[in-house]
């Protein structure tokens, strides 16, 4: 491997690492945001569904357009405008004054990493050719899923140690050393075939479809349905909605090409990315709201309990890639989602009472989880990491046998986007549901209290604590309806899990197996992660 090649494939593990980190671990300081920033518009957990499902709403809509602009004006220049959006969105979140500044950076943000996902695979197709192709993209597989499992715990500490602005600020430094590594190393690439027809209408639907939808359902759970702009926002969603599959049949260089979707095995795989990551993304948010806010974790006990899923996707994930190539892919797409449900289900058992994991890098005595956590969300995530662990690598192996080799990076281009647009609207439906239950519990344990009232709800927000010098009885009563509004967004997600399972197994064949058992492996080809 020469150094330009080195450096090439350090930059692109870069770019794509923080764009995946930023997905996930920026989860983690929802409750800390909850507490710091204040808003004139928009309620706690309002704000915090939108710093989360803004930025993976923008990053989907506009993942496929990002690689036809790499491919056209050059990858290596759309790959660099995207770091340097990146960092300066980056910094922009971390001294946002409050939750508006935020929730506009973190769309901002999310638009700039779109630049970077494409750009980073198709740069290293292009710099290494053969068995090194081979390697280098095993090598970005292993550092991304690695940093995957890492980010959180390493997230908690920063969280604890310095804030939640650092978690923001940190990507400054690696965005510039991305940066270096693509002026000084990266080759120019593009594909001297592009037609330079850009399908901006499409995008621009498609983001309107997402956010129009999530943002109106949200804003109008949160504001009682009394305002007008949540009902033109759901409007203006459906319209979207409607016209995106429409324009796709209909524009000579569409965003999407329909016709991919008359293959059984990708519709069947795309379906079931969408609901399967959909719960998978949605759940994380809402446990980590649940576990430091309402049960008191710390930030670096919350991420210590994520830990065992990413272990056993980084350890026996290209294991089961291996073993999916061979038995075929249908029975890992059913069990994988079919015990990731299980895992989702196993945190009814976690109540109110359950003990915290206050765990702390200066404490060597909080490293021990109590028995709360060892046999409630441990146990849980630990059987979700056992199906994600055996989903996520046959479904890529799945999606890239069912289309031909030269749709490869449109293919990888929908499902990336696909495992993110179900997180905007998922988390819409959930926080409906979350917010009504709240507020009823909330209700019905103390008499008298009326659900509907402007002082109540300032005061008291789902998933957040109470303020200080609150009502005792009004403590006890909303950790108790935090929790149970917590098991109903449990239930959603199992639900939405155990549809991922059924989705598969009625629509993939026999036939497809063999298909997937006689194709040769693809470098480059990803699905969704």
């Amino acid at each position: 491997m020469t150094t330009a090649q080195r450096g090439t494939l350090a930059a692109a593990m870069l770019g794509s690492a923080i764009v995946f980190l930023d997905g996930t671990v920026v989860t983690l300081a929802l409750p800390k945001l909850g507490q710091q920033l204040t808003s004139t518009v928009m309620g706690k957990l309002e704000a915090q569904t939108y710093v989360t499902s803004g930025y993976l709403a923008t990053l989907a809509a506009f993942l496929v357009l990002a690689g036809a602009l790499g491919d056209y004006y050059g990858r290596r220049r759309i790959f660099i405008i995207g770091l340097v959006g990146f960092g300066v969105t980056s910094i922009l979140c971390g001294i946002a004054g409050n939750f508006e500044i935020l929730v506009g950076a973190r769309l901002a943000q999310g638009l700039a990493g779109a630049l970077l996902i494409p750009g980073s695979l198709a740069l290293i197709t292009n710099t290494f050719d053969g068995p090194a192709r081979a390697r280098a993209f095993g090598l970005w597989a292993a550092v991304t899923a690695a940093l995957g499992t890492l980010g959180p715990p390493i997230g908690g500490i920063i969280l604890d140690a310095a804030g939640w602005r650092a978690m923001f600020l940190i990507n400054a430094p690696l965005v510039a050393a991305a940066l270096f590594l693509s002026v000084k190393y990266m080759p120019e690439s593009r594909d001297e075939s592009a037609s330079g027809h850009f399908d901006w209408l499409g995008a621009l639907v498609a983001a309107l479809a997402v956010g129009g939808l999530s943002f109106g359902l949200v804003r109008g759970q949160q504001t009682r349905w009394q305002e007008i702009l949540p009902f033109i926002a759901i409007a203006v969603g459906c319209v979207a909605a409607i016209a995106f599959p429409i324009l796709m049949a209909v524009r000579r260089h569409p965003l999407v090409p329909l016709s991919l979707f008359r293959r059984r095995t990708f519709s069947t795989i795309n379906l079931s990315t969408l609901l399967i990551y959909g719960a998978l993304y949605t759940g994380s948010m809402f446990q980590a709201l649940f576990l430091q806010s309402t049960l008191g974790y710390t930030p670096l006990g919350a991420a210590l309990v994520s830990l065992p899923a990413g272990l056993l996707l980084t350890l026996f994930s290209a294991r089961v890639g291996t073993l999916s190539g061979k038995l075929g892919v249908r029975p890992f797409l059913v069990i994988g989602p079919a015990i990731m449900a299980l895992g989702s289900a196993w945190w009814l058992l976690v109540g109110a009472d359950s003990a915290a994991w206050t765990a702390h890098i200066a404490r060597p005595s909080t490293y021990l989880p109590p028995l709360d956590t060892i046999v409630g969300p441990l146990v849980a995530t630990l059987t979700f990491g056992v199906g994600l662990a055996l989903m996520v690598a046959p479904l890529t192996t799945g999606l890239m046998s069912s289309v031909p080799t030269r749709n490869a990076g449109i293919a990888s281009a929908i499902n990336n986007a696909l495992s993110r647009v179900g997180q905007p609207l998922v988390a819409a439906a959930v926080f409906i549901v979350v917010s009504g239950a709240f507020y009823g519990s909330l209700a019905a344990a103390v008499p008298g209290t009326d659900p509907e009232s402007p002082q109540l709800r300032a005061d008291y927000q789902p998933l957040n604590p109470p303020p200080p010098n609150a009502d005792p009885a009004l403590v006890t009563a909303s950790k108790q309806a935090s929790t149970d509004a917590f098991h109903l967004s449990v239930l959603v997600a199992a639900g939405l899990l155990a549809g991922g399972a059924a989705v598969n197994g009625i629509g993939l064949r026999a036939r497809d197996d063999e298909r997937v058992q006689e194709s040769s492996a693809q470098p480059g080809a990803a699905g969704a992660g």
